[in-house]
């Protein structure tokens, strides 16, 4: 029995080093940044259990408090009836940070399956003590729960910064805008958020992890675990000082109470958790924007950034009829989204069509990179040949303050005569049976077949003659009448945007719905933003430019909106804006917004009275 047993582990571990993976990685790892007095963990892991002649090499800047201490791990996994296993064993050191600055520490060395490795190299850095501890030498584990320990927060504790990474630019020049969160408590989640409406801006968000990274920060004497909230670009679109306004945050926060009751204590650790609520706000901003310097050229197309251009034409040899097509792209980084089509020269016989545009750019903190590629399309009418000058593509180069044209290649196009052209006349006076003009024979006056009526039974002065004349001038007259009425209506901007306000706000939450089963998240909630700004606007005759969500309370209530279904409103706004960025299941989120924004469109239609 015993020898079966033994030849069974044997078994059981030769097969676990056979499903291993092949591949063995050394990694070293630590915290990015660290206080005067932290202790942390240095971790060396090698994916493998066959390891020797593990080293490493003099650690410099800090304190060895402990190490290297080593621990295995093996897990096994069966999914669809495929094995796998993973081995690994960790080498670990605390350390303790005594220097502030910056540090390396180089790779640590092993022989992991008989083959020698070096692990990567870790910087730390080390930032000042925080003033507000007693003791240089106490840990951060100790001072947080020092500055826990109060049932209050001060406005130290937890904060939200608002920060441009320019405060003086030019129209339609990027700028990045942060809101950054500092805490040394436990922040649990924002209850409200209400954003500025970024007047005088057109703003896009930047895409963030959904994951959000927290780091250490010194800030102002104090060590911060900090994380970006929110980021976006704005484009000025009007030159002055243009006011970012507050923004505000209700945060609720978790802080330990301790206990008195010894058993309650006993079980739950010496402490319970309590929520406490605390209204963030962040300071006013100022962006001094300046007017785009006079010289504009004549093919200046608002363009703000550093761009290329390039163009391309699909033919310069075709027929009459034919169509040609003209590709532009320009390439950089700027305002790409907000750049007017510039004009291609086509000579005036050519039957010119809109031109069709594509984004392919994405947004960065420097503003939109990519390319926007436009194509024009015309249609020659006329054989010969033709001339198309090179398009010209002005904008204003942030770099060097000034404006600079760029222009394309021009095309010389060769256009022969096809079939079927519509100028064209084709004659043969041989015959005059064929003479003919485009698709269409000329029908020519057949003699000897005049027809005659009797005295007395011309149509001239008859019935059906003054019929003629009667039936089509009263129609004219109830044509006329009904279509009177209905301009009048349409007449009434006011009145017509607020009838079709539903029909609008329906058909942006069809879209959300596509978007919501595709699970295209941020699509989505724009979608649904949309729907609820612009329904409000259509409902209330003001411009999305202009309202916010103070203005809309206020304007509900003019007109006999309950103070119930006003709040439903906002909170439902508010809603959509957090969901976006709250951590869960998306699907599920998406559903959630979407229910809701449905079922107060439907509330508002009943209740604004005009």
């Amino acid at each position: 029995m015993k020898k079966i047993l033994i030849f069974w582990i044997a078994l059981i571990t030769t097969s676990l080093a056979a499903w291993a993976n092949d591949k063995v990685s050394f990694n070293a790892s630590a915290p990015e940044a660290v206080a005067v007095g932290d202790q942390f963990r240095l971790s060396y892991t090698v994916t493998t259990q066959n390891v020797r002649d593990f080293r490493v090499p003099s650690i410099k800047g800090f304190d060895v408090l402990m190490g290297p201490s080593r621990s295995q791990q093996n897990s096994v996994q069966i999914i669809n009836g495929k094995t796998t296993s993973t081995s690994s064993i960790t080498f670990t050191y605390i350390l303790m940070a005594t220097a502030e600055g910056d540090f390396t520490i180089p790779g640590a060395t092993i022989t992991a399956d008989g083959n020698q490795m070096i692990s990567n190299s870790v910087r730390i850095k080390v930032l000042p003590a925080d003033n507000t501890s007693g003791n240089g030498g106490q840990n951060k584990g100790q001072q947080r729960n020092r500055q826990t320990s109060s049932t209050s927060i001060s406005k130290d504790d937890l904060f939200i910064t608002v920060t441009a990474n320019k405060t003086s630019a030019y129209e339609q020049e990027a700028i990045l805008l942060t809101y950054k969160i500092y805490t040394v408590v436990d922040l649990h989640h924002f209850d409200n958020v209400k954003m500025p409406d970024f007047k005088g801006f057109h703003s896009q968000e930047v895409e963030l992890p959904a994951n959000r990274k927290w780091g250490l920060e010194h800030y102002k004497g104090r060590n911060y675990q900090t994380t970006i909230y929110r980021q976006f670009v704005l484009f000025p679109q009007q030159s002055g000082n243009l006011t970012i306004e507050p923004a505000r945050f209700d945060a609720v926060v978790t802080k330990p109470v301790a206990v008195v009751d010894p058993f309650e204590a006993f079980f739950n650790g010496g402490s319970n958790y309590m929520e406490i609520k605390k209204v963030l706000q962040t300071p006013q901003l100022s962006i001094n924007v300046k007017n785009l310097p006079d010289g504009k050229p004549e093919s200046f197309s608002g363009g703000v950034g550093d761009f290329n251009i390039s163009s391309s034409i699909n033919t310069t040899d075709l027929k009459t009829n034919d169509a040609v097509t003209i590709k532009l792209v320009i390439s950089g980084t700027g305002n790409l989204k907000l750049i007017s089509t510039p004009e291609v020269k086509f000579p005036e016989d050519f039957e010119v069509y809109d031109p069709k545009t594509e984004n392919n750019f994405r947004l960065t903190n420097a503003g939109l990179s990519g390319s926007l590629v436009i194509e024009y399309l015309a249609i020659p009418r006329n054989a010969g040949t033709f001339k198309i000058p090179g398009i010209k593509f002005s904008y204003f180069d942030i770099k060097s303050h000034s404006y600079k044209t760029l222009t394309t290649e021009s095309y010389e196009l060769h256009v022969a005569k096809g079939a079927g052209n519509a100028t064209q006349t084709i004659a043969n006076f041989t015959n005059k049976e064929d003479l003919k003009v485009l698709n269409e024979d000329i029908r020519f006056i057949k003699q000897n077949e005049v027809s005659l009526s009797p005295k007395g039974k011309f149509f001239f002065g008859s019935l059906a003659y003054w019929l003629f004349y009667v039936i089509p001038g009263l129609a004219f007259i109830i044509f006329f009448i009904i279509c009177r009425k209905q301009i009048a209506a349409n007449a009434n901007v006011v009145r017509m945007r607020n009838k079709k306000a539903n029909k609008v706000a329906v058909k942006r939450l069809k879209l959300a719905g596509k978007l919501m089963a595709e699970n295209i998240k941020d699509e989505f909630y724009d979608e649904v933003l949309k729907a609820l700004w612009g329904y409000i606007s259509d409902k209330l005759n003001i411009p999305v430019s202009q309202l916010s969500k103070d203005n809309i309370e206020e304007k509900l209530h003019e007109h006999g909106v309950e103070e119930s279904l006003r709040e439903e409103f906002i909170k439902t706004l508010d809603g959509c804006e957090f969901a976006r960025f709250a951590p869960g299941d998306a699907s599920q989120a998406m559903d959630k917004v979407y229910s809701a924004a449905s079922d107060i469109i439907s509330k508002m239609e009943n209740s604004i009275k005009h």
